[in-house]
């Protein structure tokens, strides 16, 4: 059977244009073209008369031997009503029926591309697992946007737990412990499972009607620009900035004062730093050393006057 078999689509229903070309299926094989057809097709498929065990045997022989695409045909056709069946066991995830049959329709050409006949049982045996399969796949891929189930033992869990809850309630411990046996399971990745699937999916920005006092999970987000302590800390750098700044330069003498402001407070022309200890020097009539010893006994004082800001 050609890759065309097994390659996925997005069209509505079950066995896609592309697939149905590989299977040389003729536009009036009673497969619908619209998901709202889905209930003609069920009744279609269902009339597909079934094959007995021979006529089974000797079309995948007449497939494995010499590709005939037309045995592969009929054997997809004559099963087309399984796949409706295991589909409609999982309609408890809200996902269309149309596109769960879809998705099994693929694995049943996937099972029967490698059915072998030889191995003396029927394609329908071996044509379950890659149904289920390809089901299980798409459900875990469009179940929920947030993944729940990556690990063997998490997939396990998704498809078994449902069953083996008795109501509403939560699992108790002994519960638990049976369920994690019973699926040869860790006891933590029961109770995890458990905690996922009872919590259900909602809208981030979901609809507040006029005049309720309810806001959207979205509200409850943290704002990291508008957060309290960022907030706070910043009005109080503010304050340093501007009357904490300006009380401590007043402490300062004028030579002092000057100095500070020409070293850190003003910018040249060309935007680099500011005066030099021996730009001040020259502009003073003092060393550069004595220039530096009057920056740091006044930079205690601004120090010990912007205390009273912090």
């Amino acid at each position: 059977m050609s890759d065309a078999m097994t390659t996925q689509s997005h069209s509505p229903l079950a066995v896609k244009a592309q697939e149905a070309r590989a299977l040389t299926l003729s536009p009036s094989a009673m497969l619908p073209a619209s998901v709202g057809n889905i209930d003609a097709y069920i009744q279609a498929v269902n009339r597909i008369p079934l094959l007995t065990a021979d006529e089974e045997r000797q079309l995948a022989t007449e497939y494995r031997d010499h590709e005939n695409l037309d045995a592969a045909r009929r054997l997809v056709l004559s099963h087309l009503r399984l796949v409706v069946s295991v589909a409609r066991n999982y309609l408890g995830y809200g996902l269309p029926h149309a596109d769960l049959i879809q998705e099994g329709n693929i694995g049943l050409m996937k099972a029967v591309k490698r059915f072998d006949p030889a191995q003396g049982v029927r394609l329908v045996s071996y044509a379950i697992h890659w149904i289920k399969a390809e089901i299980h796949e798409y459900i875990l891929r469009n179940w929920r946007m947030v993944k729940v189930a990556t690990t063997k033992a998490q997939r396990k869990l998704f498809f078994n737990l449902r069953s083996h809850k008795q109501g509403v309630q939560a699992f108790t411990p002994e519960e638990i412990e049976t369920v994690a046996k019973e699926l040869n399971v860790k006891r933590e990745e029961v109770a995890e499972m458990e905690t996922r699937l009872s919590g259900g999916d909602i809208a981030l920005e979901g609809k507040v009607e006029d005049g309720e006092e309810a806001f959207a999970p979205i509200a409850y987000l943290a704002d990291t620009h508008n957060e309290p302590t960022a907030v706070l800390a910043a009005r109080q750098h503010d304050r340093l900035q501007s009357d904490g700044l300006g009380s401590a330069l007043d402490k300062l003498d004028a030579r002092s004062r000057r100095i500070i402001e020409a070293r850190w407070l003003n910018v040249r022309d060309d935007g680099s730093g500011g005066s030099t200890l021996h730009d001040l020097a020259d502009e003073f009539g003092v060393s550069a050393e004595r220039i530096r010893q009057i920056e740091v006994t006044a930079m205690k004082k601004m120090k010990t006057a912007l205390q009273a800001y912090v």
